[in-house]
């Protein structure tokens, strides 16, 4: 079953001095799917993320999210569909500093007026299944950043969208706490069969998703799936990255 599907999709910027940041992308995302996106900087990868989030319309083709396209709602339906179908994790986590883990955790619920058992039930569920239940009642300031983005991903799964979507979700992470967050991406995924889209700068995150999508200079450029090993598909995102060429500073989040 198809989750997303882009069609012929391309992004141009500005009006006088016009910049093309995507250039008829076709992707197919199915169910259950974990997919990584790469790419150099500047290569598209973010506006990739952007119009699939339905944050930044595309200015040609078309994007279909379980057979609807967002961009065709009104700005007040689309602010709906996007609270209810995706689920968001940023790499600077983005919580509340005035609210406890366990409100941030239930933000979504709070704001489409769920019950307070309800709520509480939910919070339970994905605090056990991010072993964070001990933190519940802390604030931001008091947890590590591994605890955070545990919190960020809790707060994008907990009312079990259609899309998750993570943009650089270990860049802020040592090394360890990038493997546990990624260990837990794939456990999700696993488990929930929630349908995951991440850009990511660095290979060793990339080698836990199914398949990776390499894009180029706005265009797509190549695409490869992990087999049974995740150390070889390691390997393959390296070849393919060292073929892609761009900055030094590109791949400086890499982790051995």
């Amino acid at each position: 079953m198809e989750i997303l599907k882009l069609k012929h999709i391309s992004k141009i910027y500005g009006e006088r001095v016009q910049h093309s940041a995507l250039q008829d992308i076709n992707l197919t995302i199915e169910k259950g799917e974990f997919v990584g996106i790469m790419g150099p900087s500047g290569s598209g990868k973010t506006t990739l993320l952007n119009v699939i989030s339905t944050i930044d319309p595309p200015t040609s083709g078309e994007v279909l999210l379980n057979g609807e396209n967002p961009y065709k709602l009104e700005s007040s339906q689309l602010a709906l569909f996007r609270r209810r179908k995706l689920g968001f994790v940023f790499q600077d986590f983005n919580l509340i500093d005035t609210l406890t883990i366990g409100e941030n955790i239930v933000l979504p619920l709070t704001l489409d007026g769920h019950q307070v058992s309800t709520m509480d039930k939910k919070l339970q569920e994905v605090a056990q299944r991010l072993n964070i239940e001990n933190i519940l009642t802390k604030r931001t300031y008091e947890i590590s950043g591994g605890q955070a983005q545990r919190t960020a991903i809790a707060r994008a799964i907990i009312h079990s969208p259609l899309l998750l979507l993570a943009d650089e979700p270990t860049g802020n992470l040592d090394s360890k706490a990038a493997k546990d967050v990624m260990v837990l991406f794939e456990k999700i995924n696993r488990e929930t069969g929630v349908t995951t889209v991440m850009v990511t700068h660095d290979p060793k995150s990339a080698s836990y998703c199914h398949r990776v999508i390499f894009i180029k200079d706005g265009r797509f450029y190549n695409e490869i799936h992990r087999g049974d090993s995740r150390r070889k598909f390691y390997q393959q995102i390296l070849d393919v990255l060292s073929l892609l060429g761009g900055e030094a500073d590109d791949l400086s989040a890499i982790r051995l």
